[in-house]
């Protein structure tokens, strides 16, 4: 595996592999990694005949210096770990390398992040743009890898690749969970073991929401959701509601709709998780 930490060498090879007719996929992410990153590896794998993966902490989406100070880190295991799951290059670039020259832009989001994760974390999903934008510039592939846990993420990346006509296409890969129902997550190794054993009751409270979508009103749906929480008051709720599936407007009514989904996120201990589940009509 290749290991770069200059952005033109990341872009030399990729020009290579387009040169040889190869499909490049890109697995971005901040490093930290766990099952549910290698299960983006071996999607891309399958869909790609060469697979590219950044690790790089991204100063501009991080409303807290502290949040980003503890971020973990562990970069000489994350390699071994994607050389095992069949990465053939790894890009690893410091913030001036991938930045200069630049400044933040500024991204029409036409709403998407008026909602759930946008109030909480102010300027968090430009900063998310602006870095997606940068690895795809030097990395240049041709499809590239996320996860639907951070469900508000993948759709704002999506609708900016869209609308900007991005050459890049955006495969959504689900959800990874432990055996417990808790989204795989690289903030979970700050759990300690009190809060890590309260940490699944997010996804039983998607699923209470699960349970009683389109067959009850929204807010009971909702209610529900809110009622498996009721019982660990350690567990501080930043939002637990349904959106639309594809604009994430929240909903009030089902409005005919077939599909929805359900959003979370909460205060665990030092840990402030995520979680989404898509709800169906059946």
């Amino acid at each position: 595996m290749d290991r770069l930490s200059v952005p033109s060498e990341a872009a030399a090879w990729s020009a290579a592999q387009r040169r040889q007719g190869g499909r490049v996929g890109f697995v971005p992410t901040m490093g930290a990694l766990h099952a549910g990153h290698l299960a983006l590896v071996a999607e891309a794998r399958r869909q790609c005949d060469r697979v590219a993966a950044s690790i790089f902490v991204n100063p501009l989406q991080f409303n807290n210096p502290e949040d980003l100070a503890r971020y973990p880190r562990q970069p000489e295991a994350d390699a071994r770990l994607l050389e095992e799951a069949g990465c053939d290059m790894l890009f690893q670039p410091d913030a001036e390398g991938l930045y200069h020259g630049t400044s933040p832009l500024r991204y029409e989001l036409h709403g998407l992040d008026l909602h759930w994760e946008g109030p909480s974390r102010p300027g968090h999903f430009q900063g998310v743009v602006n870095v997606v934008e940068r690895l795809f510039h030097y990395v240049r592939p041709d499809r590239a890898f996320f996860g639907e846990k951070d469900r508000q993420q993948l759709t704002i990346i999506r609708h900016v690749a869209n609308t900007l006509h991005w050459p890049t296409v955006i495969v959504p890969c689900p959800t990874l969970r432990e055996t417990d129902g808790l989204a795989m997550s690289s903030r979970n190794q700050r759990l300690g073991p009190a809060d890590r054993a309260r940490a699944p009751l997010l996804y039983r409270a998607l699923q209470a929401v699960a349970d009683l979508a389109f067959h009850h009103s929204v807010e009971e749906a909702r209610q529900a959701g809110l009622d498996v929480l009721a019982g660990d008051p350690e567990i501080q709720l930043d939002h637990l509601g349904i959106a639309h599936p594809d604009t994430l407007v929240p909903l009030t009514h089902w409005d005919g709709l077939d599909r929805a989904v359900a959003l979370i996120a909460a205060q665990v201990g030092p840990v402030r998780l995520i979680d989404n589940l898509d709800l169906r009509r059946g």
